[in-house]
């Protein structure tokens, strides 16, 4: 896929946080963008963008040329993909398929050999870097699947973002979940931070501008630290999604003989966030769960 051949139709599924962005950057860019969302006005808002909606993910995928899946969870990703009414099957066999959620390794694995069975190409190729990332093209991309396909396909990452081939397929959901261990991990870390610093009677917005530069410094510290200072928890990306992903990368270490002490007791506290009614929250309000845990 040349720069002259811009004008191949691109399918985005799924237009929620991440996917809009995703769909309004390619449309900007000179691609023919499609769309479908299970809240069909969610799609419908991105025709002032040059996105034309789709009433259903047959129409929306069988004049693309690529198909970007970016939908919440492996089990509806499967579902949306698969059977004989879904996308893998509406597509043209010449067509690619990228999976940007975030699912599990096997789940990506197995789309994979369904969509190659029919002479589809598919790349597993999660994204980080949140809506911002998104919005500005600045996504982090890390993709699983044959190199030259990543390759070939370099005119549609290049919108949205850095891609780098991490290996076969799977491996770019792998990688995925090493990254959302380090994201969880490290807002707990500044959200136990900051609580510290306000408990001791220091100002936690000072504190936050003390430390940029220095080696605590970091993208979370500073975006998640400042929604923290801010009391600012509009999901960006929500707790229940960021609880999937570590549960999802325990469950995967689990499975390889791997104990991972420090990634379990972050999944433990973003669970009781979720349990505790805030899970639609972005997950920077895990410093919520440490005030309550703290007043209890």
């Amino acid at each position: 896929m040349n720069a002259p051949e811009r004008q191949e139709t691109v399918a985005v599924l799924g237009t929620g946080i991440m996917g809009a962005p995703i769909a309004m950057r390619l449309a900007k860019t000179g691609f023919k963008v499609t769309a479908w969302n299970r809240s069909p006005e969610k799609a419908e808002v991105l025709k002032q963008h040059g996105v034309v909606p789709m009433s259903s993910v047959a129409n929306a995928v069988r004049d693309a040329g690529v198909v970007i899946c970016m939908l919440s969870s492996g089990p509806v990703c499967e579902a949306v993909l698969g059977g004989e009414d879904g996308a893998i099957a509406s597509m043209r066999s010449d067509a690619t398929l990228i999976i940007m959620s975030s699912i599990p390794v096997d789940t990506a694995i197995a789309i994979a050999r369904d969509a190659e069975e029919r002479g589809i190409a598919c790349l597993d190729a999660p994204v980080s870097g949140g809506e911002l990332g998104a919005k500005d093209g600045r996504l982090a991309i890390m993709a699983g699947g044959p190199a030259d396909v990543v390759e070939r396909l370099a005119p549609v990452f290049a919108p949205l973002g850095r891609v780098t081939h991490v290996g076969p397929s799977g491996s770019g959901a792998l990688t995925k979940l090493a990254n959302q261990l380090i994201v969880a991990s490290t807002i707990c870390a500044v959200a136990e931070a900051l609580t510290l610093a306000e408990v001791g009677g220091a100002d936690p917005g000072r504190v936050r501008e003390a430390l940029l530069g220095g080696f605590a410094d970091s993208t979370v510290f500073r975006q998640h630290g400042l929604r923290m200072v801010e009391g600012d928890f509009a999901p960006g990306g929500p707790a229940k999604y960021q609880v999937k992903d570590t549960s999802t990368a325990l469950r995967f270490a689990r499975s390889h003989g791997l104990k991972l002490p420090v990634g379990e007791e972050v999944d433990r506290l973003f669970q009781a966030m979720v349990d505790h009614g805030n899970g639609d929250l972005d997950h920077s309000g895990v410093i919520l769960e440490l005030k309550r845990m703290n007043a209890a």
